[in-house]
């Protein structure tokens, strides 16, 4: 593998380091985006990769123009990225990690894997 390119969904609000849900509502909501993920991430093509350490870029392309914090997005993506990290069996703290904003609006997360 040189490089993986997967798209994910848009990480939901519910996720946000601001929300302010009972745990219960939260859990689930962390569950449901992390097996959203792996099923994605498996429909594109990932697998089990053999690698001690990996390269992994976030591209988040907002549902809207509305201004969001990169640092926001991150922390509602740690669900997400725990889901690609169970499908690619390489944990998640071996990762080096870039993220950015794109101009245009999408919806959705790409994420470029590569080794390191």
């Amino acid at each position: 593998m040189n490089v993986l390119n997967i798209t994910l969904p848009w990480p939901p609000k519910e996720l946000s380091p601001n929300a302010r849900l009972h745990w219960s509502k939260l859990a689930r909501a962390k569950k449901a985006y992390r097996y959203a993920c792996a099923v994605q991430a498996k429909a594109q093509g990932a697998q089990r990769i053999t690698a001690d350490k990996l390269h992994v870029s976030l591209m988040f392309y907002p549902p809207s123009r509305r201004a969001f914090d990169l640092d926001n997005a991150l922390a509602r993506m740690k669900s997400g990225l725990d889901g690609l990290a169970d499908v690619l069996e390489v944990d998640d703290r071996h990762w080096k990690l870039s993220i950015d904003r794109a101009e245009e609006v999408g919806g959705m997360v790409k994420v470029e894997v590569r080794h390191v």
